[in-house]
């Protein structure tokens, strides 16, 4: 079978099973409800955030702003598509690229591309094998453009003025899921970035693992609860899972406003 007929069956599955997710919420079919779910809890146990930015060593980082996650083109939509637009990520996203710029900030992309080399991996976990057999941020080569622009690999167009200002770092690509792999961290380390704003796709997978690797790393990380989303799946939901994660595990957890507005606060 063809990557055109794994990844019109994706996108056709896929959307059946975003379709299927509210049973995963006992039934949790109107939006009150389901922004219920992802309510912050009335009494928390955790201790809150203290958190305090410093302008002048934190950076923002997207994850993944690509056509296959974030574009009703793109071959994850079927599974992430219901998710990206309930919390308005395309939108949000755009909003922190925009303001990071206008605050100044250390803006920095860390993309996910596959090569024709990739696909021999001899082993692989559900989710790789998956993102492979569809196509997903397929490249025809580490130094070939061929077929680049506006494929799935390619960046969201709406972000394409933030990314290529030669300002914006981009960093090699993650083949998996955390930035172990790439240039990231060296990249915030020469620009002397201590505090990341985190964003980006998806959830559960790279967002959850950049802001495990980065802590690990000794940086400070925020993530933008409502600047990411993830897939809606019979297997679970994956945006619920990681929000919990963060909760428990990031230095703090904020909206798009709030991101906002600590960026727009004098340096």
């Amino acid at each position: 079978m063809s990557h055109k007929d794994d990844r019109r069956r994706f996108l056709v599955h896929g959307g059946a099973a975003v379709a299927a997710a509210p049973m995963l919420s006992a039934g949790a079919t109107a939006a009150g409800k389901v922004a219920e779910k992802y309510a912050d809890p009335t009494n928390p146990m955790l201790p809150p955030s203290n958190m305090q930015l410093d302008l002048r060593r934190t950076a923002l980082v997207v994850i993944d702003p690509q056509v296959d996650f974030l574009s009703p083109k793109g071959v994850a939509w079927g599974a992430v598509g219901e998710s990206v637009k309930e919390h308005n990520v395309v939108e949000n996203i755009g909003k922190l690229f925009a303001q990071a710029k206008k605050a100044g900030l250390t803006v920095a992309v860390s993309p996910h591309h596959y090569y024709p080399t990739d696909k021999g991996w001899k082993f692989e976990g559900a989710l790789e094998k998956l993102m492979h057999k569809i196509g997903m941020f397929n490249r025809a080569g580490p130094y070939d453009l061929t077929g680049f622009e506006g494929s799935g690999a390619d960046f969201m167009p709406e972000y394409k003025q933030y990314i290529f200002d030669n300002k914006t770092i981009i960093a090699s690509p993650h083949k998996v899921y955390g930035p172990k792999q790439n240039d990231l961290a060296l990249q915030l380390r020469k620009n002397r970035i201590e505090q990341v704003i985190l964003a980006g796709m998806s959830a559960n997978l790279c967002v959850e693992s950049h802001m495990r690797e980065l802590l690990e790393q000794g940086f400070e990380v925020a993530v933008v609860k409502d600047a990411t989303a993830a897939a809606i799946l019979p297997e679970g939901d994956g945006y619920l899972a990681a929000l919990t994660n963060f909760r428990f595990i990031a230095n703090a957890v904020w909206t798009t406003d709030e991101a906002i507005a600590r960026m727009s606060a004098s340096r």
